[in-house]
């Protein structure tokens, strides 16, 4: 187990699949994804209550330049047991989990070959099964079924199937439905919609949904998939992606701009304007389209995000915020504990553009947000208005900083937890609002913004977020929490100096 725990991160498996980075081992091999495999279909079978035999699983992949070792090793280990692997190519990560939906397919399980966001050597393992995407301990278990497992030889081959055309088609008929253009067939016509895939899997939204449905998608860039992503990083985060996007909006005069990660689970967006709707603006975009049909229902976002939301989703729209923690599992999570509990929650979203909706399964999926996006343009087309009308009332954000200060030591989560009380504890002695409830960290409130302390999910850091409503504000904000810091020796402190 001690050589395969290492490749959890959370609710998913990463690894280093290849060489090319320096000072970087691979740690994910075809022989370990081969017992991984194996161990799926064990715990599949166990948890679904059936023979081994009987199931099938679907396996699909980014563009990740190991993406076909990968694969085919997965693949193998499956079949080794005697479960039977369907091959689907090159798809989204929203996609595999649609194969155990569609009545066409209705799989037992699925997996997705992916790394999100991160670099060319990495890659990884997402797992579905009829309840969404596994859990954390539902991947420690797995693990530890593949510990105790050897390299699966088999004779067979994995089936194939064309999965991404079935789930094209059921993207485009969402858009047919919501916009109800009096031509039908091509609701998006005379709209310019240009798509930034960043050489990932999300390319596929240009030529088989955006284009089917009449829209102009000149100056869509970088859609050939290419796991080495030579033009910018897949990740609607990354400032050099995001102002990729921007300038091929302005250059192009598009009505709409949409980049996606590497496997299509996020999304952000860019207005006419050039203007950028992520972080706060697409948690506000996404609750503004969704208002009219979940009037005075609750958004659950991530910790990060700013008084500006709260005031815009509260105060502008009648919803309710429900602030948790970081990680989109936990968000969706929570989502669904919201709902089962009869509170109506119909978002769940983080800044990072992982949004899921209680329609769509609380599926994560970049490319349902684009089509409820389009939906809005288009019908805000009819009505002579702009796409950006949905965010009026939005306070424009002035500054934000994030700092990422290291915790020394071998218990760093232990004393992660010290920290954070002990702050807590300095502040209030200090005369600082601390602001409850708090699900992630401890957030304190000041005139000119707030700043939130956190751990890292896997890391031994804590990240400090810091936002200003004017010039100053942040710096007199990081110079309050140095202070309130500066007593834990084990947290290195240094960047805030």
């Amino acid at each position: 187990m001690s050589e395969l725990k290492h490749l959890q991160n959370g609710s998913d498996i990463r690894g280093i699949a290849c060489e090319g980075v320096a000072g970087e081992d691979v740690n994910l091999t075809p022989a370990i994804a081969n017992r991984i495999g194996q161990a799926f279909a064990y715990w599949l079978a166990n948890k679904l209550g059936k023979d081994v035999k009987d199931l099938t699983i679907g396996l699909g992949h980014d563009s990740r330049v190991t993406a076909d070792s990968l694969i085919e090793a997965t693949s193998a280990g499956i079949l080794s047991t005697g479960a039977k692997a369907v091959a689907c190519g090159l798809v989204s990560t929203p996609s595999m989990f649609m194969t155990v939906v569609f009545p066409e397919t209705a799989f037992d399980g699925s997996i997705m070959i992916t790394a999100s966001h991160l670099p060319f050597n990495r890659n990884g393992l997402k797992f579905f099964d009829k309840d969404g995407g596994l859990e954390k301990a539902d991947i420690t278990d797995i693990l530890e079924r593949a510990s105790k497992l050897e390299e699966g030889k088999t004779d067979q081959k994995a089936d194939r199937m064309d999965i991404l055309s079935l789930y094209c088609t059921s993207l485009c008929e969402k858009i047919r439905a919501g916009v109800n253009a009096n031509d039908y067939e091509h609701p998006l016509a005379g709209l310019r919609i240009t798509v930034d895939a960043g050489n990932g899997a999300g390319g596929f939204f240009v030529d088989k949904v955006l284009q089917p449905l009449g829209a102009d998608t000149t100056g869509s860039q970088f859609l050939e998939p290419d796991g080495y992503f030579p033009n910018h990083i897949p990740n609607p985060e990354d400032k050099k992606a995001m102002k990729a996007i921007q300038d091929a909006v302005l250059a192009n005069h598009s009505d709409l701009g949409i980049i996606f990660d590497t496997d299509v689970d996020r999304m952000s967006a860019v207005l006419p304007n050039g203007e950028a709707v992520n972080r706060d603006a697409i948690i506000a975009m996404m609750a503004a389209i969704l208002v009219k049909d979940y009037p005075g229902s609750t958004v659950v976002t991530d910790s990060v995000t700013s008084d500006r939301l709260t005031r815009f989703l509260e105060g502008k729209l009648g919803m309710k915020q429900h602030r948790f923690q970081r990680g989109y599992k936990n968000v969706i999570n929570e989502c669904k504990r919201l709902n089962s509990e009869g509170i109506v929650s119909p978002l769940a979203i983080e800044t990072s553009g992982h949004g899921a909706l209680s329609e769509n399964y609380f599926l994560d999926d970049g490319a349902y947000l684009a089509v409820k996006m389009l939906i809005a343009t288009a019908l805000a087309k009819k009505e002579n208005k702009a796409l950006a009308s949905y965010i009026e009332g939005l306070e424009p954000e002035f500054e934000g900083r994030e700092y990422r200060m290291k915790l020394l030591g071998e218990d760093f989560k232990a004393y992660g937890q010290d920290v954070l009380k002990g702050f807590e504890e300095n502040a209030k002695t200090n005369g600082y609002t601390v602001v409850t409830p708090s699900y992630e960290g401890v957030r304190l409130q000041f005139d000119g913004g707030w700043a939130l302390l956190r751990l890292s999910l896997h890391d031994p850091l804590m990240p400090l977020n810091i936002e200003g409503s004017k010039e100053g504000d942040c710096d007199k904000i990081k110079e309050v929490i140095a202070k309130l810091l500066s007593s834990f020796d084990k947290l290195d402190t240094t960047i805030l100096k």
